[in-house]
C-alpha cells in the first residue's frame, strides 16, 4: 500500500531560529524580498561587511535537481565586488509546498545549515560550498541556505559527474580514493579537537537515538516476501545483475541471514556504537555526484563535498559505506581493503585515532547489512516503477538507464549491497557479532 503524506500548508516566511530574521520560504517569497533582505542576512552572517551591500538580484533560475526542498540558482550584483564574494549562489530552501513526498523531508536541511556554520572555522579540514547565510526554522521545518555556487566545468573544475555512472570515468579508483581521504581528514579533525567545541554543540551525539534511526520497518513475513520478490525479479530480469547474485543458493542465503539481522537488530546497532573511536562528524552520501574536482599544482586530483543534509556524528562505516555504495563492482571487490587502509591511515596521520582494519571493514559489512534489509531491499519493485522500461535493457549499462536517476541508483546500489554480502560474506560478519555480544 502506498504511503500517503499530508498536504504542506504553505506559508511564504517564517522567523528564523538563529537570527530571528524573517525568511523567505520558497523561491517566490525570496524574490518578492530581494536584494533588502539578502543585505539583512548576509550581514547577520557575517558574510557581507557594513560598508557594502547586494545592488540587485541579477538572475534567479529554478534548479530541478534533488530530492527534497526547492532549490534555485541566483546571481547578484555587489555595490564593491571583490574575489572574496561569489556573484553566482545555490539557494536551498528546506520547503517544497507543490510536493508532499518531497516536503517530508524538510528537517534535513537543519543539519547542512549548521554544517555550513561549522565550515567556517579557520580549522575546517576540506573543501566546502562557501555558506553566506542558513537559517532554520525547527517547529515548521522551515529554513534555507544560500552558498556559493560550484561552477562545473569550468576554472578547472571537472564536470559533474552523475551517480553510479563510474564506467564513464577515466581511473574511477582516483575519486574514490580522493573522497575518502576527505572523509578521514574531517573525521580526524573532529577527533583530535580541532573543531570542538562546535561540534558537539552543533552535532550532539546520543548512542542510544544513534541505534535507534532507520529502524528495519519488517516484519519477518514481510521480509521473507520482499527476498520472493528479488528472486522473481532475478528470474524475470537476470540481465540486470550478476550471475552469482541469482542463484537458489544465494537467495536461501540472503533469506536466512536476512531474518537473523531482523532478529539481533538491536544487538548490532548497540555494538555499533559502542566504541567511540569509530564515531565520528561525516558526510552520510558520498557518492561521486555530491561532489566537485580538480586538480592541484601537482596533477593530484582533489575533491570538495556538497549535500550536507543528515550530516551528524555517525558511525564511520556509514560514511564509508555512503561514499562507496554508487562505485562500480570493480572498487568493491579489488580495491576494498587499500580504501579502508587509506582512511585508517589518514585518520591517524590528521590527528585521530588509529583504527584496526579488520575492525573497520566489520562496521561497514554490519551497516551494509542494517541498511540493506530496511531499505534497499525493495530495490526491484522501486526500480520497475521509476522505468518500466527496465525489464527489456540489455543490462545495467544499456542507455535506458540515462532516462532515470532513481531506476540506475536503485539498481545499482542493490547490486552493491548483494554482491557485498556475496563476496564479502556479511552473513560471517553478523555471526562474529552475535558470538561477541553472547
Amino acid at each position: 500500500m502506498p504511503l500517503v503524506f499530508p498536504e504542506p500548508v504553505r506559508v511564504d516566511y517564517v522567523r528564523g531560529d538563529a537570527t530571528s530574521l524573517t525568511i523567505p520560504a520558497h523561491a517566490d517569497a525570496l524574490r518578492a524580498a530581494g536584494a533588502e533582505f539578502l543585505n539583512d542576512a548576509f550581514r547577520a552572517y557575517g558574510s557581507l561587511a557594513a560598508d557594502n551591500r547586494i545592488e540587485r538580484i541579477a538572475h534567479i533560475e529554478p534548479c530541478l535537481a534533488g530530492s527534497t526542498g526547492q532549490k534555485i540558482f541566483l546571481s547578484v550584483e555587489y555595490a564593491r565586488p571583490s574575489r572574496d564574494l561569489a556573484t553566482d549562489l545555490f539557494v536551498k530552501f528546506s520547503r517544497d509546498f507543490t510536493n508532499a513526498f518531497r516536503d517530508r523531508r524538510r528537517s534535513e536541511l537543519g543539519p547542512e545549515i549548521r554544517l555550513g556554520e561549522l565550515s567556517r572555522l579557520p580549522g575546517f579540514p576540506i573543501s566546502v560550498p562557501k555558506a553566506y547565510f542558513g537559517d532554520f526554522q525547527h517547529e515548521s521545518g522551515t529554513g534555507l541556505l544560500i552558498t556559493e555556487r560550484i561552477a562545473f566545468g569550468r576554472n578547472g573544475i571537472e564536470p559533474l559527474h552523475p551517480k553510479c555512472m563510474d564506467h564513464e570515468l577515466v581511473r574511477p579508483l582516483d575519486y574514490y580514493r580522493t573522497i575518502v581521504s576527505a572523509l578521514a581528514r574531517l573525521a580526524a579533525a573532529h577527533k583530535s579537537g580541532l573543531l570542538s567545541p562546535q561540534v558537539d554543540e552543533l552535532f550532539p551525539f546520543d548512542p542510544a537515538a544513534a541505534a535507534a534511526d532507520d529502524p528495519i520497518p519488517w516484519t519477518e513475513e514481510e521480509l521473507r516476501a520482499l527476498v520472493a520478490r528479488y528472486a522473481a525479479f532475478a528470474a524475470g530480469c537476470p540481465q540486470l545483475l550478476p550471475s552469482h547474485l541469482t542463484t537458489a543458493a544465494f537467495i536461501a542465503q540472503l533469506e536466512r541471514d536476512a531474518v537473523s539481522v531482523l532478529r539481533h537488530e538491536r544487538s548490532i546497532k548497540r555494538y555499533m556504537h559502542a566504541d567511540r573511536d569509530y564515531i565520528a562528524l561525516s558526510h552520510f552520501n558520498t557518492n561521486i555526484d555530491n561532489a566537485w574536482f580538480w586538480r592541484d599544482a601537482s596533477g593530484l586530483l582533489q575533491c570538495g563535498l556538497f549535500d550536507w543534509q543528515r550530516a551528524r556524528q555517525m558511525n564511520v562505516g556509514y560514511a564509508l559505506w555512503g561514499g562507496l555504495c554508487g562505485a562500480g563492482l570493480d572498487i568493491w571487490d579489488k580495491h576494498l581493503e587499500e580504501l579502508l587502509a587509506l582512511f585508517a591511515d589518514e585518520l591517524e596521520a590528521h590527528g585521530g585515532p588509529r583504527l584496526d582494519v579488520a575492525q573497520l571493514r566489520l562496521h561497514l559489512h554490519l551497516y551494509g547489512i542494517t541498511m540493506g534489509i530496511a531499505g534497499l531491499i525493495e530495490a526491484p519493485r522501486l526500480v520497475l516503477a521509476a522505468l518500466p522500461q527496465a525489464a527489456q535493457a540489455s543490462g545495467p549499462l544499456d542507455p535506458v538507464f540515462t532516462k532515470s536517476e532513481a531506476a540506475r541508483s536503485f539498481l545499482h546500489i542493490f547490486t552493491s549491497f548483494l554482491n557485498l554480502w556475496q563476496f564479502r560474506g556479511l552473513g560471517s560478519s553478523l555471526d562474529r557479532v552475535l558470538a561477541r555480544l553472547t
